[in-house]
């Protein structure tokens, strides 16, 4: 590593360190129903939806209420961006005149999976895909929707956690409506004109074709671009304009908007943990979720870093191995911009899998494999390492949970937290979660590599020739542990709500579509509902005062035990997949090996 790599490091998560009380306090106010410096415009805004839409705002859900209205909402949310990618023919803004042909149904329900549980996995190429107008009111406007809808389910379990002797969690068509009208519609507003300043493009125009130098037709796509950047980063979601996607000189021209974009994936989803504490009535309890979360990000992005620094140690040339010194000067570049280098690379790496963004300025498939298997390791983990906006502080908290119980087994009396009685459900709800994530990754994984599919059936397509194919393996390009890393990448992005990929796996398939889809729904859902039903449980209990023998959760071994049991109960159930995929192929790499 470099004195100018750890600065920049240094200097993006000192950054961030400033914004999290600021931003964090903010948004405890507006879900709190405090009054905000943007009241006199948002409010009446907000009060005209409220009564458009019969919703009364002093209404308090009970959890299987609160279930029922994320779940709707979904659900009418989904058939929606797929009707609208199946009819985009018919809609305006289409100057390129992409019809819902290019969107078959099967990539349909994927894509409209992917948006609406803010994983935005896109298994097509988006500007010969999709009509200006898909891409903002069928995916941008998914790209807020269900980033409040996340940051509305982690709002609720707080509530869960702080209420005492209570029956509601709050209401999700208020917390909904707060959380895009006075948190992600003005952030996305001011990082949309700042990426416009950068040379980020934002209009309406037609593609423009052109002639290269050596006489070739060259078209340049370019279209609202801005505006869904900006809350593809702040909201977590991930999905590019372009199939580049934050490697795009159009989605991420500068160095500067290379860090403005790694600080908005990150900030919503670290700021929470200070609104946690500000609910809490305690600070600290924040705190303390926030440094355990910063001491695995930084510690990640050491990692991923230095192994890209060293590179491959043994490269093929002509048949002859060469030293990494040779060919590799500077460290591994594939598949990285030489305008970021491998720090920022790295850095985007790791903020884009420790969040559930999945946004990309480099191919994690070019990495080495220890560097590629950080950000599949940060996804393992259960994506609380800041996480998604909302889904990483529940997720933290349910580890947290677990933290406590465990506690309470070591010193023989029932766990505490924040006065709550952590007891027989509660745990059976936070592993329940737990084991579910894990066995549908594992499960998938299997299915994705082994299955065979008869040529016939249609599940397999080969888009390149657009013939059918047998075996789902041979939709991956590299053989040996590499090709299985791919397969095992991509069900656990999908799990993980992540998005990202290892580009080597052709997952444009009716089968792959499928399944992919399915394990994103499953990751969403099947994690949110027993949470849910954990908060709706809390919420309940009374408060017990605090005693000699309550183990306290706003102090540093409180954050150590908290990583200790992510790292346990979380990553560790993955090692024996990792090593069949980027530990095995890290020996390979050292000893030369290509398969």
């Amino acid at each position: 590593m470099t004195l100018n790599g750890v600065i920049q490091i240094l200097l993006l998560f000192g950054v961030l360190l400033a914004l999290v009380k600021p931003i964090g306090g903010y948004m405890a106010r507006v879900y709190a129903g405090e009054r905000t410096f943007l009241d006199p415009i948002l409010r009446p805004v907000e009060k005209f939806l409220y009564h458009i839409s019969g919703v009364n705002e002093n209404e308090d859900m009970r959890w299987m209420n609160y279930l029922f209205a994320m779940l709707s909402f979904t659900i009418v949310g989904t058939l929606i961006t797929y009707l609208l990618m199946r009819i985009q023919g018919f809609m305006p803004w289409n100057p390129q005149h992409f019809t819902g042909a290019l969107v078959p149904p099967d990539l349909a329900f994927n894509t409209a999976t992917s948006f609406a549980t803010n994983t935005n996995w896109q298994s097509y190429i988006p500007e010969a895909t999709l009509s200006y107008f898909t891409n903002m009111f069928a995916l941008a406007g998914h790209n807020f929707m269900s980033a409040a809808a996340g940051m509305a389910i982690a709002i609720a379990f707080i509530r869960g956690i702080v209420r005492h002797s209570a029956n509601g969690l709050g209401n999700f068509w208020v917390d909904m409506t707060r959380g895009i009208l006075y948190i992600l519609l003005p952030l996305s507003i001011i990082f949309s004109l700042i990426l416009v300043w950068q040379g980020v493009p934002q209009n309406f125009k037609p593609y423009v074709h052109d002639q290269t130098i050596s006489g070739q037709t060259q078209t340049i796509p370019q279209g609202p671009v801005a505006s869904q950047e900006a809350i593809k980063e702040l909201g977590t979601n991930g999905g590019g304009f372009f199939n580049a996607n934050s490697s795009h000189p159009y989605e991420n021209p500068t160095p500067l908007s290379n860090f403005l974009e790694i600080l908005a994936i990150l900030v919503i989803a670290a700021s929470l943990t200070y609104t946690f504490g500000k609910m809490a009535g305690n600070t600290r309890q924040g705190w303390a979720i926030f440094a355990a979360m910063s001491i695995m990000f930084l510690c990640g992005v050491v990692v991923c870093y230095h192994s890209e620094m060293e590179g491959n140690p043994n490269i093929t040339r002509l048949g002859v191995m060469q030293q990494a010194s040779a060919l590799q000067p500077g460290g591994n570049m594939e598949g990285k911009e030489v305008r970021f280098g491998i720090v920022n690379s790295a850095l985007f790496a790791t903020a884009t899998t420790d969040t559930s963004c999945g946004a990309v300025n480099s191919m994690h498939d070019s990495y080495t494999p220890i560097g590629g298997m950080v950000p599949l390791l940060d996804i393992l983990s259960g994506e609380v390492i800041f996480g998604g906006v909302g889904s990483g502080l529940y997720g933290m908290l349910m580890y947290a949970i677990i933290a406590i119980f465990i506690a309470g087994l070591m010193v023989g009396r029932t766990p505490e937290y924040l006065g709550k009685k952590i007891e027989q459900y509660e745990v059976k709800m936070a592993m329940l979660a737990v084991l579910i994530l894990a066995a549908n990754i594992l499960i998938s994984t299997s299915i994705g590599a082994n299955l065979k599919l008869s040529p016939e059936n249609g599940w397999n397509r080969d888009n390149v020739n657009h013939q059918y194919i047998g075996a789902t393996y041979k939709n991956v390009e590299n053989a040996g542990p590499h090709g299985f890393t791919e397969i095992l990448y991509a069900y656990s992005s999908a799990t993980g709500n992540n998005g990202s990929a290892f580009a080597g796996l052709d997952a444009n398939t009716p089968f792959y579509n499928f399944t992919i889809g399915l394990a994103m729904l499953i990751g969403r859902f099947f994690m949110i509902i027993p949470l849910l039903a954990l908060a709706g449980s809390l919420v309940k209990k009374r408060y017990t005062p605090p005693s000699l023998g309550t183990f306290p959760t706003d102090t540093a071994t409180f954050a150590f035990l908290l990583i200790g049991v992510v790292v346990i109960v979380g990553a560790l159930t993955f090692i024996p997949a990792l090593a069949l995929g980027p530990i095995v192929e890290q020996y390979h790499m050292i000893l030369g090996k290509l398969v």
